[in-house]
């Protein structure tokens, strides 16, 4: 049985503004028991921040997920964290972005989940890329099983050689009990060397993305034929804007409208060969000129 020894505070900073927390902290008074005069802090705070630190496991996460989703500099982390109404340093991020991959290590470094979740899964697809936050920085590598979405490793290396990456590879093939029946990559020249010095015996395939891009790639070259000449019909639309610009009756709105569904439509690209960017802008145009017939047949305004 624990003793209420006294009760402290702690100031954390999350998203959500500045929180002071009140921790009643429990002490043993059985001098036989290992836990004798040891304080015992609630198990609660450690849902809200790490030992010792002033900002949230939230501000953490959300400072990794800008950085290696996002691909924001640590500079750019902190505008996005002020922005927010975080008041924090910005050598504080560099610091926080170590912490998030302190927790990322800790959890992978958990053998024993692995293996019980992949012994009842039988079997694992492999999945290997690389991602370089800043250009000439470190990479992140990351190794993650495609069935069940769980990621074996995440190290940043220097190079991408093959034999780096052979070395990761041989790592995650050591650790497993279960056999790997196909690796998921890019056609990076190193992966396919690494892939084949470590398991030469195990299906490797090209991702799905780079797979379609590559296939792709006749009808991306004529849509980018097509947009490049469906943007010659929609020249002009400044001058229009500038003749309007002292007008402010209800004609010149509407006309001014269309002109910046036309801007719109010439600057929101899509992505190829999953969004067709040509294909794309005839669709936005031709609403666009659908909806001037039909003002022009009402009569409303007139239409050029």
């Amino acid at each position: 049985m624990m003793w209420v020894a006294y009760y402290t505070q702690r100031t954390i900073t999350t998203l959500q503004g500045i929180c002071c927390l009140t921790l009643c902290v429990c002490r043993c008074r059985n001098r036989q028991c290992a836990w004798y005069h040891r304080p015992y802090r609630p198990e609660e705070e450690g849902r809200w921040a790490l030992p010792h630190g002033e900002f949230g496991l939230d501000i953490i996460a959300l400072v990794g997920t800008l950085r290696y989703t996002s691909h924001r500099s640590i500079p750019e982390i902190h505008q996005a964290l002020c922005d927010r109404g975080v008041q924090i340093a910005e050598r504080a991020v560099t610091h926080l972005l170590q912490r998030d991959e302190e927790l990322i290590a800790l959890k992978l470094s958990d053998q024993q989940r692995f293996r019980d979740r992949f012994k009842e899964q039988g079997q694992v697809i492999l999945a290997l890329d690389g991602l370089q936050p800043d250009v000439g920085h470190e990479a992140l590598w990351v190794l993650r099983d495609c069935l069940s979405g769980e990621i074996f490793l995440a190290r940043s290396l220097l190079s991408a050689c093959e034999a780096d990456l052979a070395n990761l590879l041989r790592e995650v093939h050591q650790a497993l009990d279960v056999p790997i029946r196909g690796i998921i990559s890019d056609g990076q020249y190193s992966i396919r060397k690494a892939v084949q010095t470590v398991l030469p015996d195990v299906p490797h395939q090209l991702c799905h993305f780079h797979y379609l891009r590559e296939a792709a790639k006749p009808v991306y070259e004529a849509d980018r034929h097509a947009k490049k000449e469906l943007k010659k019909y929609v020249r002009g639309v400044r001058p229009i804007e500038r003749a309007l610009e002292w007008r402010t009756d209800a004609e010149a709105e509407a006309i001014c409208s269309y002109c910046l569904a036309v801007r719109s439509a010439l600057t929101d690209d899509g992505r190829p060969p999953l969004e067709a960017p040509g294909l794309k802008l005839y669709g936005r145009l031709s609403a666009i000129v659908a909806s001037l017939t039909r003002v022009s047949e009402k009569g409303a305004y007139r239409v050029s």
